[in-house]
């Protein structure tokens, strides 16, 4: 089984819906470096025990693929909530995204009922990880505590419908209306050592999740949700430094090192004065185009 790729080498996460059998069979070949079985919205709730006996093959196949194989359950207040996560459990899902969750309390919860069945089904003790969902107002302004809640949340995911609607806002492909949302959202995850997964482009047209994805790389993030198997490869090539990118921080790296070799503080690149803080992104661009290039599938930047 190929070695589970790291929370922070895993740029596309792709929802795929257990009702919908053509996007199941999309996900294995869409070049995503993560599947989530989604079992909440993208799910008839007359389909989901069906789906949740599926889930064990589901994972298995993702996996020989090189797949990071991940469930969404839902909340674990609803009647769904705890049948979803005894079922997935049975396929040792390699991460559990929770929806909804407002309060850190939610995340605690998620952590005890993983660690028991961990236990009971004799799964290796903190194999999984856990993902929260932050859907709403409430939980946004609580990233940091939600984060932390437990050592198992190797990241947080932001919503784009749901937190939208809680908002009131107006939804439209230039994610506006969002624009504070992931601006606050990746700050708070950073504080707290975790990843930050930016919420999906919820149309169509690749040219625009081109366009969101790379806004979201600005912002910093390094992760990116998605809806539509096309997409995966649109967002792994916009998260993924290119050869032109790699080239110019080498240049970056090499004019200030030549600088500080003598003597002077700062260097002059391309009209831009390259002090520390310049510096180390460059090296940390290059450290991970060089990371990904070594993961099948990691290279690919554009």
């Amino acid at each position: 089984m190929p070695e589970r790729r790291p929370p922070h080498l895993r740029r596309s996460w792709l929802f795929v819906g257990g009702s919908d059998s053509d996007a199941l069979e999309a996900a294995a070949g869409s070049g995503a470096d993560v599947a989530i079985l989604e079992l909440e919205d993208f799910t008839r709730p007359a389909d989901r025990p069906g789906v949740r006996a599926r889930a064990p093959a589901l994972f298995a196949g993702w996996r020989e693929r090189g797949i990071v194989a991940a469930v969404r359950v839902n909340p674990l207040e609803t009647p769904d909530g705890m049948p979803d996560l005894e079922a997935v459990m049975a396929g040792g899902p390699d991460a559990v995204l929770l929806p909804k969750v407002a309060e850190p309390d939610q995340v605690a919860r998620l952590d005890a009922e993983v660690a028991r069945l961990e236990a009971a089904l004799r799964l290796e003790a903190g194999s999984t990880e856990l993902v929260p969902n932050v859907e709403l107002a409430r939980g946004l302004i609580q990233t940091h505590d939600i984060c932390r809640a437990s050592e198992r949340v190797t990241g947080a995911l932001v919503a784009s419908e749901d937190m939208a609607a809680d908002l009131g806002a107006e939804r439209g492909p230039d994610g506006i209306e969002l624009d504070y949302v992931r601006r606050r959202f990746i700050v708070e995850c950073t504080a707290a050592g975790r990843l930050a997964i930016d919420c999906p482009y919820t149309w169509t047209d690749a040219d625009g999740q081109d366009r969101d994805t790379r806004f979201a790389r600005r912002l910093g993030y390094k992760a990116k949700s998605l809806v539509d198997p096309a997409h995966a490869a649109v967002v792994n090539a916009a998260l993924t430094p290119s050869a032109v990118e790699v080239a110019k921080a080498g240049r970056v790296i090499a004019a200030f090192e030549a600088a500080q070799a003598a003597g002077q503080g700062r260097a002059e690149v391309d009209g831009s004065l390259v002090e520390v803080p310049i510096y180390m992104n460059a090296k940390r661009l290059v450290a991970r185009a060089a990371e990904l290039a070594a993961w099948p599938g990691g290279g690919g930047g554009a």
